[in-house]
């Protein structure tokens, strides 16, 4: 059975004054906590109209991003080929570019081990012009067995993906802010390449979701942006990395935006509460009614984190159940650090 928040009743306000306390804030340290940002993060299997639905919505409603996933097939337990739908992710946020008018639009991420570095970054140079400076390239070395394994990508060990990807940045980087771009490397080279146009932004924000210790180094090297998944207690054993990563190459991390995202789901009392944290991913979760949600945020605010990115598909099985959990979210949740 999956698992998806309870049907919302009877909404509790949210005290903002007992969040603050809740996490050791008072008055004159409301900066931290002011300053996070929400995305919504959306299933790629769902249909165009719904997320068009779900774009129009967050770009009226002071939603920060739309993050969509980069995968050409679902992901399955047994990684057997997965049949569930998957929409391009970089199509759809090429028409998401001209659909709404604020939103920033973040691919999640796209792999290195399926597109070709100059490939992508003239998609992402393309949508950020499209967008007027909304484009943000989520990176990474790949993972999803089945989609590699039934379209005939190849997939190589751990060691060998970092390699490919510690080069995709690079070529990327070069692409997007050098008027000619050079690089040779084992696996790609560029030659006097021109690479017009250029993205709107300069730089353009290249994020990295990882905690691996190469990767978070290549992060801190080349990328403006860090992701990685779990609660605050999660995020903050892995930032000790990051940080670490970030003074071996000189880099000031604060320099660096960090996100992060978690599960979220909505219990009304103790008792439902309770039984969603034994079903719930432990360490990647928050469950609870809108001031506990709250508080758990307010940690992430505190410890740094400059967005937080909401996965509606664990919200609920329909449209209209994800729909109420979003704007829950958003009236319970979110407008306490607006």
């Amino acid at each position: 059975m999956s698992i998806h928040s309870e049907r919302v009743s009877n909404r509790e306000a949210v005290d903002r004054p007992a969040v603050i306390r809740a996490v050791g804030l008072w008055p004159g340290r409301l900066g931290s906590v002011t300053t996070v940002k929400f995305s919504l993060w959306t299933s790629n299997s769902r249909p165009w109209s719904e997320i068009l639905d779900l774009a129009t919505y967050a770009d009226a409603n002071g939603w920060h991003s739309l993050w969509f996933a980069d995968h050409f097939m679902s992901q399955t337990p047994d990684n057997t080929p997965g049949s569930d739908p998957a929409l391009e992710c970089w199509t759809v946020l090429a028409a998401l570019a001209v659909a709404v008018q604020r939103l920033r639009l973040t691919s999640m991420v796209s792999p290195v081990t399926i597109h070709h570095p100059v490939v992508l970054a003239k998609r992402v140079a393309t949508v950020d012009q499209i967008s007027d400076g909304r484009a943000v390239l989520g990176l990474g070395a790949g993972w999803q067995v089945n989609e590699h394994a039934g379209y005939g990508f190849g997939l190589p060990e751990p060691k060998e993906r970092v390699n490919h990807f510690i080069e995709a940045i690079q070529v990327i980087r070069q692409l997007l802010d050098a008027e000619r771009a050079n690089f040779s490397g084992p696996n790609y080279t560029l030659t006097d390449a021109p690479f017009e146009p250029k993205s709107v932004q300069s730089p353009l924000p290249i994020l990295v979701g990882t905690s691996g210790a190469r990767m978070l180094k290549a992060t801190a090297m080349w990328a403006n942006e860090w992701n990685t998944w779990g609660d605050p207690a999660a995020v903050r054993s892995v930032t000790e990395k990051f940080s670490a990563a970030c003074e071996s190459v000189d880099r000031d991390p604060a320099t660096i935006r960090r996100s992060a995202q978690a599960m979220v789901f909505f219990a009304n009392d103790d008792a439902g509460r309770q039984k969603m944290l034994s079903r719930a991913p432990q360490g990647r979760s928050i469950v609870g009614n809108g001031a506990q949600i709250a508080e758990v945020i307010a940690e992430y605010a505190a410890d740094g984190v400059d967005e937080f990115a909401l996965t509606e598909f664990t919200l609920g099985a329909s449209p209209e159940q994800r729909r109420e959990s979003v704007e829950r979210f958003h009236e319970e949740v979110a407008s306490q650090f607006a």
